[in-house]
């Protein structure tokens, strides 16, 4: 068969391909096509056709072929024609009974309240400030922009974020050494499914069991890392044997919640400038405390052992897909190889965007107010608990989006599961913990006070309340 597309875009707003037969009468040719492409559902009811003369120029055809081959279909009751309305696709005309689509897969049902991990308040996105910024970058962009790009990311972006950075977090870099990612997720998979690093990496016995299935199925040996009070034992990486590489949380171990102590972080350091190996941060969530101090950055301390990672899928919104690694001068080659020539996975206008939305001061406006609504909700829930619940222990909420509830020994199974029924989303805190970390493993829950929306919070807790053991 014979393909011809039909190009009437631009006298009836649509494309139309055809597959007509190489040779034999071209009306009958016409027609058998028209007739297999409403069969098949290419052509649904209602779709207007191009008119006699359109279709005639653009296969090559006499204009009285066409109208012939359509006055068929009309008499046949395939297609209709009405005067000031063209020529279109009966409505009663069913696809072909051969062709069976899948039936749609039920999506699963929604949890009536949701306090799960990880979510920022997607009711929150500064929608006014983002579109304003978004306005000023494009207008602003150099055509250049538009084209191949460099894969370290536009430099707008890299400029902003090392200014901002070193202001908000204590990151000691230049724009240069910064590469745009996709998010945290995605520097990972630069990093070890590219074959820059190979580990084996120390891994918090705590963590996103995501992120330890991303390494494993890129065959990194991992090596848990226990944890406590003082965040990770990284005394203990000297015990590991053949580890070239630790991951740790280190302004909020997840999904525990303590920063790691000073001393710890010194000798994390200390251990990969020794061992000539890497320290890969994870600040995922490193502007939002409340009750102390700001904890700074620990690639400030070492740049040149430090691999640092964030993103805005805490700050923003998970959809932006926007996030940043900043790279030792050894790994930084390797990395923008795997990367490629071309900017890879995140929008030129998304980073030209935040890039504006930084240097505006409006990414530190939105951070000032969702530390402020984050802590309402933060507060609201440890009052609850306090009133209703005074027997569960709450830790991890002088930062974060995040608060862990301890539950009595044998407990933990028993309350996800009268939580599902409940309707109630909720993360179990031993779903974050490795499957071979050693020593006492805590019942407890992982609840993420960000997530619900205002109006649906306060009976969010009170389920919450009501699933929890008694004393």
């Amino acid at each position: 068969m014979a393909e011809s597309w039909v190009n009437s875009a631009e006298r009836t707003g649509s494309d139309l391909h055809l597959e007509l037969a190489p040779a034999g009468r071209r009306r009958a040719a016409l027609a058998d096509a028209l007739r297999a492409a409403v069969r098949e559902g290419r052509l649904p009811p209602g779709t207007r056709l191009p008119p006699y003369r359109s279709l005639a120029a653009d296969l090559g055809v006499a204009r009285n072929t066409v109208a012939d081959a359509y006055a068929e279909l009309v008499a046949e009751g395939w297609l209709t024609a009405r005067q000031g309305s063209g020529t279109r696709v009966a409505e009663r005309v069913a696809p072909r009974a051969a062709v069976r689509r899948p039936k749609p897969v039920p999506a699963p049902a929604e949890p009536s309240y949701n306090l799960l991990q990880g979510q920022p308040d997607a009711g929150s996105f500064p929608r006014t400030g983002w579109l304003a910024a978004a306005r000023r970058a494009l207008a602003a962009a150099p055509d250049e922009a538009f084209g191949p790009g460099d894969p370290r990311g536009r430099v707008e972006l890299r400029t902003a974020l090392a200014e901002y950075l070193a202001r908000a977090r204590g990151v000691r870099t230049d724009p240069e050494r910064i590469v745009v990612c996709a998010g945290f997720a995605h520097g990972l998979r630069l990093l070890y499914e590219g074959g820059v690093l190979r580990g084996p990496l120390a891994v918090e016995e705590y963590g996103l069991p995501y992120h330890r299935g991303l390494l494993e199925r890129a065959r990194v040996r991992l090596l848990p890392l226990p944890v406590d009070g003082r965040g990770a034992d990284t005394g203990a990486l000297a015990g590991l044997p053949g580890a070239r590489e630790v991951l740790l949380t280190p302004a909020h171990q997840f999904p525990t919640g303590v920063p790691l102590h000073h001393d710890r972080r010194r000798t994390a350091t200390d251990w990969a400038r020794a061992r000539g190996g890497l320290v890969l941060e994870d600040d995922y969530d490193g502007e939002f405390r409340y009750d102390r101090q700001p904890v700074g950055a620990l690639q400030g301390l070492d740049p040149e052992r430090v691999v640092y990672i964030g993103s805005v899928s805490k700050s923003l919104s998970p959809a932006l897909r926007l996030g940043w690694m900043v790279l030792p001068d050894g790994v930084l080659d390797g990395v923008l190889e795997v990367k490629g020539q071309r900017e890879a996975w995140v929008s030129v206008p998304d980073q030209l965007t935040l890039a504006e939305f930084i240097t505006s001061g409006g990414y530190d406006r939105h951070l000032r107010k969702m530390r402020q609504r984050y802590r309402r909700r933060r507060d609201q829930l440890t009052s609850v608990l306090a009133e209703q619940a005074p027997h569960i222990t709450v830790s991890g909420v002088a930062a974060g989006l995040h608060a862990v509830l301890r539950l009595p020994a044998g407990t933990e199974r028993a309350v996800v599961q009268a939580a599902a029924r409940q309707g109630l989303a909720v993360d179990s805190l031993s779903a974050h913990r490795h499957p071979q970390a050693s020593g006492p493993a805590p019942d407890g829950l992982v609840i993420g006070y960000a997530t619900p929306p205002d109006s649906a919070y306060t009976a969010a807790l009170a389920t919450l309340c009501c699933i929890l053991p008694p004393p």
